[in-house]
């Protein structure tokens, strides 16, 4: 998951870690596990921090002599040259496991050289073609499989060997959890340095708790339009011109102006999929003058449609809100569509949101209401929440009820009243609201105005009057912070991907409150917190106070490579 907060990507695609290009801290290990040492990063609090997917390629790579020297020795026996396979080089590989950002760790056949590959997956046998090197490592493209991998499955979307955003439905469910606890019990064990002060280790690594709705959990799901439909290499005859080449879909990945035309997504919600459908059925008609959005050269009208599924809070049926994203306010030029999507029964809205500027966001300077309400409701661990089009709401409703079930847990709230919860990027509410009615106060803190607005309805909504929510920026705390609450019981920190500044854990560390329970969408920054936390970071001279007592993996979204994690520390 992830909320409004200070550096996310609305992209469906995840970063993995984030860190100032400097003080890389290695270890040798196996060479396919090289990639866990890129997360494994010191903070600070003089450097802004930087997206792992934005540092060079020298910086990618990890060129450590030590690391470098260590592998020297262990291969010294072999007596053999070392392997650097050319770009457009062809070479068959074998894939070991599943890594940054779901990309697949290979090895090239009968040699030790790492390579990562799209789409790959476990066991399998195929040639790819070597698109790039990057030092001690290389990334190709598959062209050809030879032997599938062990887990086989049919992908039951006919998009999903073009399509980005859930690329490992041929990798069965149970192939894919597999993976990702590996992954998050990987990261812990090499990046947050717990294998030798964790004696215990196996009991505080938990299994990955699956998701029980493979399919439609999705509640929100946006879709772009585009002037030409993106196609792949084998079905460029099928290209067409005019209107019909028009494309309502998802971005191609690695395009941010090509758009795969989608007419189903097996991931939301089935009356989603017939709005779906309804719109592609009439938006390119030539009558209604409708032009897609052009992102090269910012012409057209239609930008984005996004769609977002809620709960009658009475009844319990589905509830659905439209939002028309568009460059300039022309309601005469939508009506035609919002006479054809509300026939539908479970639309109740239909907004529209202008966002005249060239940037191709979904958030409008302006909004307004096309037909029925400004908001749909959902529910959540019993609290009613509003949803409006903007706002932040937890993507897998279902699952999230199983997430924050396991954060009460972890808060082991004593019900007496008694106990201060502080809710680190709290976003819209939800955590510390549902913890609200068993402590004494909960103090929130997020940097976005919007998502606290949506608080303060939320807290207000529910009847919570001991709930507190303070706009500001955790990045950027200063020494006067936690002057304004008393001392909490217990803290939550849910961050972002880039997890938490150097800042933050010093407070962290400073304020000693028994508990912390750390939510994280990124199990590569977690465990790199993680270690801050608990070992400390000796060149800065900061010493660690936490033990970790559990770290829990959570399958938000499946076929996707995201993954949750809720881990325990308390005051050692």
């Amino acid at each position: 998951m992830k909320k409004v907060a200070f550096e996310h990507s609305p992209t469906s695609t995840p970063m993995l870690a984030t860190a100032p290009a400097h003080a890389l801290r290695l270890r040798y290990v196996a060479p396919s596990r090289l990639w866990f040492h890129k997360f494994r990063c010191s903070s600070s609090s003089s450097s802004s921090a930087v997206p792992l997917a934005n540092l060079s390629d020298s910086e990618l790579s990890g060129g450590n002599n030590t690391l470098k020297a260590n592998e020297d020795k262990n291969n010294s026996e072999k007596k053999t040259a070392p392997y650097y396979p050319k770009r457009g080089q062809t070479v068959e590989l074998v894939c070991e496991s599943l890594g940054f950002k779901g990309k697949g760790i290979c090895k090239v056949d009968g040699t030790g050289f790492v390579v990562m590959c799209d789409r790959a997956l476990p066991g399998e046998r195929f040639l790819g073609r070597v698109t790039r090197r990057k030092g001690s490592y290389a990334e190709v493209t598959k062209i050809k499989t030879l032997t599938p991998h062990r887990d086989l499955v049919e992908a039951p979307c006919e998009y999903a060997s073009y399509c980005g955003g859930c690329k490992a439905q041929n990798l069965s469910y149970e192939a894919q959890l597999r993976a990702k606890e590996e992954q998050v019990h990987e990261l812990i064990t090499h990046v947050g340095r717990f294998s030798d002060n964790n004696p215990g280790l196996e009991t505080v690594l938990k299994p990955i708790v699956p998701c029980d709705i493979q399919f439609n959990y999705r509640n929100k799901m946006e879709f772009s339009f585009g002037p030409q439909r993106w196609l792949p290499v084998e079905m460029l005859h099928e290209r067409e011109d005019g209107p019909m080449s028009f494309a309502l879909g998802l971005h191609a990945p690695g395009f941010f102006d090509k758009v795969l035309n989608v007419d189903k997504c097996l991931l939301q919600s089935e009356p989603a999929n017939m709005v779906l459908a309804a719109v592609q059925d009439c938006w390119r008609d030539p009558e209604l003058n409708l032009s897609p959005y052009n992102a090269r050269s910012h012409a057209g009208f239609l930008k984005h449609l996004m769609l977002r599924t809620g709960r009658n809070v009475e009844t319990g049926s589905q509830e659905l809100m439209v939002n028309f994203v568009t460059s300039s306010y022309k309601p005469e030029l939508l009506k035609p569509l919002v006479d054809k999507v509300s026939s539908i029964p479970e639309v109740v809205s239909i907004m529209n949101n202008v966002n005249s500027s060239v940037g191709n966001t979904s958030v409008g300077e302006q909004e307004y209401t096309l037909y029925g309400k400004e908001t749909i409701a959902d529910v959540l661990r019993g609290l009613t929440f509003q949803i409006s089009a903007n706002s932040f709401f937890q993507t897998n409703t279902h699952q999230a009820e199983v997430l924050y079930k396991l954060i009460e847990e972890c808060a082991g709230l004593k019900g007496d009243g008694s106990e201060v919860v502080l809710d680190l990027f709290c976003g819209t509410g939800t955590i510390g609201l549902t913890l609200a009615r068993r402590a004494k106060h909960v103090y929130g803190y997020e940097v976005v105005p919007q998502a606290i607005t949506d608080a303060h309805k939320n807290a207000q909504i529910n009847g919570i009057e001991n709930a507190t929510f303070i706009q500001g920026d955790l990045n950027k705390i200063g020494e006067d912070f936690g002057s304004n609450f008393p001392k909490p019981d217990i803290v939550i920190s849910d961050p972002n991907r880039p997890g938490m500044h150097m800042k933050l854990i010093k407070f962290l560390l400073n304020l000693k409150s028994p508990r912390i329970i750390y939510v994280s969408c990124n199990p590569a920054t977690c465990a790199r917190d993680l270690d801050y936390l608990c070992h400390g970071v000796e060149e800065k001279n900061i010493k660690g106070c936490y033990k970790l007592m559990s770290v829990q993996p959570v399958d938000m979204f499946p076929h996707t490579p995201h993954i949750e994690c809720v881990c325990l520390l308390e005051l050692s």
